[in-house]
């Protein structure tokens, strides 16, 4: 059956590594080498395989870029695989290619079996496939908050399900808590609005405008003022059309077209284009005779009512007002104005008032919304504490068992989930166990590792109750733990066991080698204890011309095995007695690794 490999890695240009090739064992593989041979650039590498951030400082002095290229076997329905044939990507012998390019100016590309993808693409891939713990790590875990994510991920679905349904309430919880607190901080100014679309709303009805109204009297208005002019104007043209009686002498101009049309009717039939003409002189008497009929109309029904002109003026000032009022500013190009404005204005303005005056009744429905979501979050605070202090019993076991593996058999991890008394009217408390405490985004507990190194210790915070020795041991023990429930197949170690020397070394190296039996495990380590274990030993190595400075990295076995863990021992490879214990160390792994098998058989 195809597991979830990482074959080997291709490191070209990056930092002291002028051009490499990481060859890992599917099972144990140990990374060794001087300080400051590169060792680091190992981790980087595979960090930027996961997607990690580009630096410019990682590309090699002089170099245009730096490569990082890795090979992973996949079984073909896998999450991972699956997921990069969504992307594009194709297996190349049931192995994705991988690689990342960084730029001298900071630039990065990545490719992923082939194509050409996104940096997130490998981070969503190194989710399913690497898991990195390290030195910042153990830092991390020291932060109470880092402490409670990872007992909630030991804990897994248990505390997952009720976490999610939590959350959901208790972002609905703050939701209504801010719109409570906006509709009652906020009373008097919503009071004042009120009265100001009241009045503004009482004044529109008592107008009664009309839409289009503000443009009809404007028009009325200007007939009104100009009917003397208008009325004579109308019987000046009218006379022109069609004669004046006082005057029988004078010509007109409905005459004029009568005689022209005369004249040339009684020669229509000699020539079409003639008759055209005719018809149309015809068509001009009839249009001069309904023009003319049409001014004697105007003119009796004009009205120049003096009193009806003050009524309109008076009017349009009344609009005006209205309208510089609350028509006055358009939304925009195509929104109405004038009287349509002032009526749209009204209508949104009783829609809003309607809201205002509804305050009350909103205040009501939240308050009793809120008191209902309190009750369900507290519910389901108090179901998450109890799923956190079962999973805390099971992770505090589950450590100390690992640590009595790693030379601190006498040691005891405890896990203590706790919550903080709530102030009286405080909006984040919640009812749990008869108590009223804080809660927030991820329940209402605080979690914290405890140590107690020895019996009749009291159990103290790890960050206070351990040397650095033995927190490197703890937080491997976490690390191991953790290992047993993440999906991933693939663990990198980078110096978790800093601080460790003699016996609990050579546990540590036999407990990262059990790990080793159901994942593949790469370690950066400085200790020959845990090296010996390795199924293959990688050693990164620095040389110099005087001028450049580069490492390599090359497997070592048999006597350069030997040489390696002497110099790590003694600092000197040719030492016959530091061969003699790198000896005697390859053979105990060998021995304990033998009595592991038998004991997994």
């Amino acid at each position: 059956m195809v597991v979830s490999v990482l074959e080997e890695m291709r490191i070209k240009d990056l930092g002291v590594i002028d051009d490499a090739v990481v060859e890992l064992s599917s099972g144990f593989t140990a990374v060794t080498g001087e300080t400051g041979a590169g060792k680091t650039m190992v981790v980087t590498s595979l960090g930027l395989l996961l997607g990690g951030r580009a630096d410019a400082g990682y590309v090699r002095a002089g170099a245009a870029s730096a490569l990082v290229e890795g090979r992973i076997a996949l079984p073909p329905d896998s999450a991972a695989a699956l997921r990069a044939a969504e992307a594009g990507a194709e297996l190349d012998e049931g192995a994705l290619l991988v690689s990342r390019t960084v730029s001298a100016e900071g630039r990065s590309r990545a490719h992923v079996g082939g194509r050409s993808v996104p940096a997130g693409l490998l981070v969503e891939l190194g989710e399913d496939l690497v898991a990195v713990h390290g030195q910042t790590d153990q830092q991390g875990l020291l932060r109470p908050a880092r402490q409670r994510q990872a007992l909630d991920r030991y804990a897994g679905e248990a505390v997952a399900g009720p976490l999610a349904a939590y959350q959901d309430a208790y972002r609905r919880l703050r939701d209504v808590n801010a719109r409570l607190a906006e509709l009652t901080t906020r009373a008097r100014e919503r009071a004042q609005e009120a009265d100001l679309l009241r009045f503004g709303l009482d004044e529109i009805a008592a107008a009664q405008p009309r839409p289009g109204e503000d443009a009809e009297l404007a028009a009325e208005a200007a007939r009104l003022g100009h009917a003397e002019a208008l009325a004579s104007a109308a019987a000046q043209a009218h006379g022109a059309l069609a004669g004046d009686p006082a005057d029988p002498e004078a010509v007109d101009a409905s005459t004029l077209v009568a005689g022209a049309h005369r004249a040339l009717q009684a020669v229509r039939g000699h020539d079409p284009a003639l008759a055209e003409l005719a018809d149309r002189l015809g068509e001009v008497g009839i249009l001069l005779a309904d023009i003319s009929g049409g001014l004697a109309g105007y003119a009796d029904g004009l009205d120049a009512d003096p009193l009806r002109l003050a009524a309109v003026e008076e009017r349009r000032a009344a609009l005006a007002q209205l309208i510089r009022k609350y028509g006055d500013a358009p939304a925009g190009p195509s929104a109405p104005g004038g009287c349509a404005a002032v009526l749209a204005w009204a209508e949104a303005g009783a829609v809003r008032l309607a809201e205002l005056e509804g305050d009350d009744d909103r205040i009501g429905e939240l308050t009793a919304e809120r008191d209902e979501l309190r009750a369900t979050v507290s519910g389901l605070a108090r179901e998450l504490t109890e799923a956190r202090r079962e999973a805390a019993e099971r992770f505090g076991k589950a450590v100390t068992e690992e640590l009595t593996q790693l030379a601190m058999e006498h040691a005891r991890i405890s896990v203590e989930v706790r919550q903080t008394e709530a102030a009286p009217g405080d909006e984040e408390a919640v009812e749990l166990d008869g108590r009223t405490v804080l809660a927030g985004p991820h329940g209402a507990d605080e979690v914290e590792l405890l140590l107690a190194p020895h019996p009749g210790a009291h159990p103290r915070p790890i960050a206070k109750g351990a040397s650095g020795g033995e927190l490197s041991r703890v937080m491997l023990a976490v690390e191991v733990v953790f290992a047993g429930t993440a999906p991933v197949p693939t663990y990198l170690f980078d110096e978790v066991d800093a601080g460790v020397g003699g016996k609990a070394a050579v546990e540590v190296g036999r407990r990262l080698a059990k790990l080793a039996d159901s994942a593949q495990v790469v370690v950066v380590t400085h200790l020959p204890q845990v090296a010996a274990f390795a199924d293959r030993h990688l050693v990164v190595e620095k040389t110099s011309d005087g001028s450049v400075t580069r490492s390599g990295v090359r497997s070592v076995h048999g006597d350069g095995r030997v040489k390696e863990l002497s110099r790590m021992l003694a600092g000197q490879e040719d030492s016959d007695l530091a061969r003699a214990h790198a000896e005697e160390l390859l053979a105990t792994a060998a021995r304990l690794g033998h009595r592991r098998a038998a004991e997994a058989g």
